[in-house]
């Protein structure tokens, strides 16, 4: 008798939720975010800093493109493998003692750790850094359960205490000076006074008082994950202070939150990652501490130990074979540090927990390209591939943004529905349709029409009717058609490069363009464009093709040209061009 496997039934996979979505969209954020001219002085002395002593360190390792081979091959095999890989982290962490949470959206965590620290009856915890924490928005979600989660990070308490947000993978308060950071101690911290300055070490120090009697008094930590290891049950967290190794062994509850692709298959392969990460993240050779705990040891360090999986949009993205690699991201922040867009802009005008070019291919993917905010952050880069040259695992961003830049587009044009999750009442999520509705979003093919019968009450039928139309053209895609039209024929393109020096006379007397109607004025609005020369040089070309073959024939550099191939550009087939 033969057995057939039906396998489990498949759920389709849930978008991100929590610090993901921005308030506004990037356009409108980064204008304003550009006016303040100390956050963009302190951003670019920042990331100039990070990124030399980065390119110094790299520059002493031979092997280095060996090792960023490496360590994407390694995640292109953790993303094969994800599932299994997942099950075995399980299985080994419940060996050792520890208890694993899955947990499908931002809410879902929120409610298992808010729980897990309601139930030691502690009203306190201490954080070590963690974007995954920062993403579900746990320290709100604990606040409004009479929950004070303090940072133990230097950089995450300064934004705490300033009621600010982060705006930097690594260096949360890269946007404020220490001078700003003297005022944020002295107005939040009430063991400070006028005698403190500006030194680091003396901010430090006053951090490091601050937070004494919070190490040595709070029973519960909850912190991230830079790896989990598959094989033993190993979680892994880098840092550079030595405050989260204190979070990690002082209290008896820890409380770990990992993003379901953090995974390592083998203890070995963490060998790539803690070459490559310290290099790309602070310009060091080796972090000053990395702290690995497995499980529960009796009479050692917490003895009540938590894992919590975080998916909240990682299987959607993983679904996407061209976006995927996002996911390998191991948050070393190198490609926000040479990021043009990112020094001019700052962190905050991305919106979401993951600023930057990762920020802004992995954002979208998480919640979705038709969250209407973040459909423009696929936009946020002038695609000059500086962030793939510093990747240590040679993510390709700007070919994932060219990606997601065509996934909006087939979205605005009706091929794909356009829904918004929300949360509802019980914290899960629910889908907000557009004006077509849920049967028109089903039935949403062939280029965004309804096909359904116009049956039913009057104003669906109304509204039904409406969806049949075809969608009025926008300006981009007039102008995409006539580009279209005139570079696919010579004799086309020949005509318009002839009429170019026609805009000479909408120049001003600067000779330069300063103003263009419509959707070319985006350019106009941040610079001028050089009036067009009084010819082109095809037609140059053409005048003076024979001259300058006789010149060359003269000097002897090149052999004659083929008779029989013509040398003015308009006389060529359109085949050839």
């Amino acid at each position: 008798m033969s057995r057939t496997a039906l396998g489990m039934p498949a759920v389709r996979p849930v978008r991100g939720h929590g610090n993901l979505h921005a308030e506004t969209a990037f356009p409108a954020a980064a204008r304003a975010e550009m006016g303040n001219t100390q956050m963009r002085a302190n951003i670019r002395h920042a990331t100039h800093t990070i990124r030399g002593k980065r390119a110094n360190v790299v520059n002493e390792l031979p092997d280095w493109q060996a090792l960023r081979s490496a360590g994407s091959a390694l995640k292109e095999s953790v993303m094969a493998n994800l599932p299994e890989l997942l099950e075995q982290f399980e299985a080994n962490v419940t060996a050792r003692g520890g208890t694993v949470h899955w947990a499908r959206d931002a809410a879902e965590a929120n409610r298992i750790i808010t729980n897990l620290v309601q139930a030691t009856g502690s009203t306190e915890a201490i954080k070590i850094k963690s974007m995954a924490t920062a993403e579900i928005d746990l320290e709100r979600h604990l606040a409004e359960h009479g929950i004070t989660a303090t940072e133990t990070d230097l950089a995450e308490l300064i934004v705490q205490l300033g009621h600010d947000r982060s705006s930097h993978i690594l260096v949360p308060a890269i946007h404020k000076n220490r001078h700003e950071i003297r005022e944020i101690f002295l107005r939040e911290m009430t063991e400070t006074d006028e005698t403190l300055t500006s030194e680091p070490r003396d901010l430090a120090e006053a951090a490091r008082a601050h937070l004494r009697e919070k190490f040595l008094s709070t029973k519960v930590a909850i912190s991230g994950a830079n790896f989990g290891v598959a094989e033993t049950g190993t979680l892994t967290v880098v840092e550079s202070e030595g405050n989260g190794r204190m979070c990690l062994t002082l209290p008896e509850t820890l409380i770990t939150v990992m993003g379901i692709e953090k995974l390592v298959p083998t203890f070995a392969d963490l060998e790539v990652y803690l070459q490559l990460l310290p290099r790309s993240s602070t310009g060091e050779r080796m972090n000053p501490y990395t702290s690995m705990w497995t499980g529960v040891t009796p009479g050692d360090g917490p003895q009540d130990v938590h894992v919590v999986l975080l998916d909240n949009g990682r299987s959607a993205v993983l679904s996407d074979p061209a976006g995927r690699s996002a996911l390998h991201c191991i948050r070393c922040s190198a490609c926000l540090n040479v990021c043009p867009v990112y020094e001019q802009a700052g962190g905050h005008a991305y919106g979401s927990t993951y600023p930057g070019p990762i920020g802004a291919i992995l954002s979208p993917q998480l919640t979705g390209i038709t969250s209407a905010e973040n459909a423009s952050l696929p936009y946020a880069s002038t695609l000059c591939g500086a962030c793939y040259d510093v990747c240590p695992v040679k993510i390709n961003i700007p070919e994932i943004l060219v990606h997601l830049r065509d996934e909006d587009v087939r979205t605005k044009h009706g091929q794909r529905p356009a829904v918004d999750a929300v949360p509802t009442e019980d914290g899960a999520t629910a889908a907000l349709q557009t004006p077509a509705g849920p049967q028109a979003a089903a039935e949403n093919t062939g280029g965004g029409r309804n096909t359904g019968p116009a049956s039913g009450p009057a104003p669906g039928r109304v509204r039904r009717l409406f969806q049949r139309l075809p969608h009025p053209p926008s300006e981009m895609d007039l102008m995409m058609k006539g580009a279209s039209m005139v570079m696919s024929s010579g004799r086309r393109m020949a005509l318009a490069e002839r009429a170019l020096p026609l805009g000479r006379a909408v120049a001003g007397h600067d000779r330069r363009i300063g103003w263009l109607p419509g959707m070319a004025g985006g350019w106009t609005d941040v610079r001028d464009i050089p009036a067009p020369p009084r010819e082109s040089f095809r037609n140059w070309w053409a005048q003076h093709a024979d001259e300058t073959q006789d010149r060359v024939r003269a000097d002897g550099t090149v052999p004659d040209t083929d008779p029989a191939q013509p040398t003015d550009p308009h006389q060529l087939k359109e085949g050839d061009r």
